[in-house]
């Protein structure tokens, strides 16, 4: 059953909902003037919960392990449980970050972070154009810097050990992940960058800015499970993200796709 299209969404095709015109003499649009999708929070919160996010989850995440070291865990090398539970705590605590921050003004709506219904057919075009358009310049960055090497995160949560940790893994990599992950970076991250003024040549090129600024952090944000050479394709996933976020209006497609690309990173890692 088909859910009700949101505004701006003509016939299920991803057409651009209008986008705020500047003012004469190329002067930014008022703040009071954003389109309807846009939060309220100011664009400041993002930075500012990307430090506090980051901040309680290493905290966070120093109480699992020394809580962990008293049942026999390592503090170099934590077993596959803590590792799993400290990738949990440092979600949570971004996303407890982005509530805090979102909620200093006013009450935020789960329309704000885009929680907004989707037509179906809106929803599987717009991943499959991302994911595709996304593999492709993926697959031309690997053949040019001749990417090689798999994701060290599966390996720290011991999916070769058992199957316990395997499903344990699984739940965790491609389900509260990316359910985690874009409600802080295309929920909130996104949508307080956007509320940027950054007009070039008479074109508004906030919600250009924002995906960009987004996916870098997106990118570094996977420093520490990531090798080196996958933050480039992470950030142009975090970029691509923003992007399905913008024309679809809604943050669900963002999860499937993000849940897709995850769950295919790691069925390719145990083959």
């Amino acid at each position: 059953m088909e859910s009700v299209p949101p505004p701006g969404v003509n016939g299920g095709e991803l057409d651009e909902p209008p986008q705020p015109r500047p003012r004469s003499g190329g002067d930014p649009p008022p703040v009071e003037s954003r389109r309807d999708d846009e939060p309220p929070w100011p664009a400041w919160t993002a930075p500012a919960a990307v430090g506090v996010g980051f901040v309680l989850g290493f905290v966070g995440a120093v109480f699992v392990a020394l809580f962990g070291s008293l049942g026999g865990s390592s503090l170099k090398h934590p077993t596959p449980a803590v590792s799993l539970i400290s990738d949990l705590v440092f979600d949570l605590a971004f996303v407890a970050a982005a509530l805090y921050f979102s909620r200093l003004r006013s009450r935020p709506r789960p329309e704000d972070f885009g929680y907004r219904p989707v037509r179906l057919r809106v929803t599987v075009a717009g991943v499959l154009l991302a994911g595709v358009g996304y593999y492709i310049v993926t697959a031309l960055y690997a053949s040019l810097v001749r990417l090689h090497g798999s994701d060290r995160l599966p390996s720290e949560l011991g999916i070769s050990k058992s199957t316990a940790a395997l499903v344990a893994a699984t739940v965790f990599v491609c389900v509260i992940a990316p359910i985690a992950e874009e409600f802080f970076f295309r929920g909130f991250i996104f949508g307080a960058l956007r509320r940027l003024r950054i007009v070039v040549a008479g074109r508004y090129l906030g919600p250009w800015v924002a995906a960009v600024l987004t996916g870098i952090l997106f990118g570094l944000a996977h420093t520490g499970s990531a090798n080196p050479q996958f933050l480039v394709p992470l950030g142009l996933l975090g970029f691509t993200l923003c992007l399905l976020r913008w024309r679809t209006r809604s943050l669900y497609p963002c999860m499937v796709l993000h849940s897709v690309n995850n769950s295919l990173a790691l069925g390719i890692t145990q083959l």
